[in-house]
């Protein structure tokens, strides 16, 4: 090797190098084997960098035609390997350099990466998705051991539970076990609120990450309001106040979803799915541990690379293996994202299973929306800002078999936004070695035996439709959850959020109060706002409050429903909080100091038939309290917000 002045010292150490790269390190300049280019710590390498022409712009970069033809990339191997831009020689191999540049001393075929400090590796490492922290484990020994380190992964989990402090990985070894357990289903206590399409009344429910046997589960939202007195509004006698004090809890009783923690799946591989190749890992130590996978950020909410997810024991009731065949009536082709995961639900007979959606094209959604009510089942419904919509469910009980374009075959396919759960019961039948009381064989499920030859005629009929794939009480539900923003109150949206509502005889129903933003609204904020020469200070703060929140539109929108109006559905509307839909301010108890502003209630007959809009006002008593006066059926009903954080910590 060569010291700084060029003079030739020994090697240390005597690695034998192939004829091939000898020749390829001695065509390299000197300043090459140790900088990779010029000493930047050397002064009079400042005149030998070339300087750019003061005209270069950094942003909207376009190359020169010249830079095209001449580069060999972009020239598609035709070029002379020599390209100019903005008359600077950027052939490299052939510029001279100085005589005083240090060589190199990365070792060759070693990333860079490897020689930086450990935090700066960390770090770096931080910002990657599990799916890109899998692929680097997979690259060499040194960064397996990075990438794998636990408080990587415990951030990852952590990213995915919202309201609560993942410390543990029950009952897994790390983290990274944890993670792949129950990829890619992160997503369902990510966003926590789901609501479904079932039948007209739909269904709210809760996700969260229970750390304490390491399952995701979801239980359904309920309210119920133990005040049934009512009282004369003195404003107008005629008007009948009734009394609403809910008591929003969990039915912890009967789960909705329960995903519990699967045995550890077989890691052997890194399957790529833009390539459809098994990429094998460079190390055992990599092959012993392999993520199965993650969502990332873009736009379906899922990378192309995909890290496999095996399963190693079928009878789990959360482990994915390849069906075959018809696999509970749904068709699969063997992808792990295509199959139903059972979920058993404290039950014999009622079966639950698990299921992931796919988004419809682009241009579905509006084609649905232009229908009438149910509108071709899209889910979510137009009233709903979403950026996934899916194929929903028929509310007359005819629903088609899932096709495939409703069944996710990739993770690209998957929808972080929507999720299924079919449902069916199963019947048994008593057998000749089950006699004394117990339950028998399960409907569909074993073959025929000859036990059952001395059975009725019916109930072998009833077998072998069964055996066919048809379940008693088939349903599926659709789920899909909000956008955080929806539901976020800010200073100038503050009634945004989920809140519970009165509807007498329906009992309480869940809505969402939507402020959507108002692209043509010119309004810069209270900061905008000139005290005038004759207003108190109390004035101007006053109006500054006034003009920042009573401003643009709001919609309450069911998120559960009654047979009259169902989920989905507008149940009230303001044009305008402020002063066009300014009505008045009450005067007399109990809404002393409310704004009441114009609205128009949502009413229809049962089974949703000649639906309108009537005559009524929103009184605004708090940023969590609001009453809908109905002008025309003479009652006022009271909606209240709901604290649903208080709901994911496990009790």
């Amino acid at each position: 090797m060569e010291d700084n002045l060029g003079n030739s010292q020994a090697s240390p150490v005597d690695i034998p190098a192939s004829p091939a790269s000898e020749a390829h390190e001695s065509s390299k300049p000197a300043a090459f084997r140790k900088w990779g280019g010029l000493d930047f710590e050397d002064e009079n390498n400042v005149h030998v960098v070339p300087s750019v022409s003061t005209e270069y712009r950094p942003h909207n970069i376009s190359l020169p035609q010249s830079y095209v033809d001449d580069d060999p990339i972009t020239a598609n191997g035709k070029g002379k390997g020599k390209a100019k831009r903005n008359d600077i020689d950027l052939d490299r191999t052939s510029a001279p350099l100085a005589d005083n540049v240090v060589p190199t001393s990365t070792p060759p075929g070693e990333s860079h990466l490897v020689c930086l400090p450990t935090e700066l590796i960390d770090s770096i490492l931080s910002y990657l998705s599990p799916i890109d922290l899998t692929s680097v484990s997979a690259a060499c020994r040194s960064l397996y051991i990075h990438a794998t380190a636990e408080h990587l992964w415990q951030a990852q989990v952590q990213a995915h539970v919202p309201g609560v402090r993942v410390t543990s990985a029950y009952p897994y070894a790390s983290f990274r076990a944890l993670f792949q357990a129950h990829d890619p289903r992160w997503f369902l206590p990510k966003h926590k609120i789901w609501f479904s399409d079932s039948t007209l009344t739909g269904r709210l429910i809760l996700t969260r990450y229970d750390q304490r046997r390491g399952c995701i589960e979801g239980y359904q939202l309920l309210a119920v309001s133990n005040r049934t007195t009512f009282q004369t509004w003195q404003a107008d006698t005629h008007v009948i106040i009734h009394a609403f004090e809910p008591q929003v809890k969990l039915h912890l009783d009967k789960p909705i979803l329960h995903l519990p923690a699967s045995p550890s799946p077989e890691k052997s591989h890194v399957e790529s799915i833009s390539h459809g190749t098994s990429l094998p890992l460079r190390t055992a130590a990599a092959a012993a541990d392999v993520v199965g996978g993650a969502e990332v950020g873009n736009s379906s909410g899922y990378a192309e690379g995909e890290a496999s997810n095996n399963s190693s024991s079928s009878g789990s009731s959360s482990s994915t293996t390849k069906p075959q065949g018809n696999e509970g009536g749904v068709k699969t082709k063997g992808s792990r994202f295509q199959a139903e995961i059972p979920m058993h639900l404290a039950s014999d007979t009622m079966h639950n299973n698990f299921l992931h959606a796919q988004a419809l094209a682009p241009v579905e959604p509006a084609l649905r929306a232009a229908l009438h009510f149910p509108y071709g089942n899209l889910w979510p419904p137009p009233t709903i800002p979403s950026h996934h919509r899916v194929a929903g469910t028929s509310q007359h009980g005819m629903d088609p078999p899932l096709e495939g374009i409703d069944i996710p075959s990739r993770r690209q396919d998957i929808s972080d936004q929507t999720f299924r759960i079919r449902k069916w019961l199963e019947m048994r039948i008593p057998s000749a070695a089950t006699a004394g009381g117990q339950m028998g064989t399960p409907l569909g499920v074993a073959g025929w035996s000859p036990q059952w030859t001395s059975l009725p005629a019916d109930m072998l009929g009833m077998n072998m439709l069964a055996r066919l794939g048809l379940h008693v009480g088939e349903q599926v539900a659709t789920y899909s959850t909000l956008d955080p923003k929806l539901y976020t109150p800010t200073p100038e949206k503050p009634y945004r959020g989920i809140w519970v509502g009165d509807y007498s005889g329906h009992g309480c129903e869940f809505l969402l109060i939507n402020q959507p933003d108002d692209e043509d609204d010119d309004f810069s904020g209270p900061e905008s706002l000139i005290q005038k020469e004759n207003e108190t200070d109390e004035e101007f703060a006053r109006r500054k409050m006034d003009e920042t929140v009573y401003r643009g539109r709001l919609e309450a929108i069911k998120l559960t429903g009654d047979a009259n109006v169902p989920r989905g559905e507008y149940t009230f509307v303001v044009e305008d909080l402020g002063e066009q839909g300014f009505v008045t301010v009450v005067q007399e108890p109990p809404f002393t100091g409310a704004r009441v502003v114009r609205s128009k209630g949502h009413i229809a007959s049962t089974g949703f038939l000649n639906d309108k809009y009537i005559e009524s006002q929103l009184l605004l008593i708090s940023h969590d309290r609001l009453a809908q006066y109905w002008v025309g059926f003479g009652h006022i009903s009271f909606f209240e917000r709901v604290n649903i954080d208080k709901f994911l910590v496990p009790e």
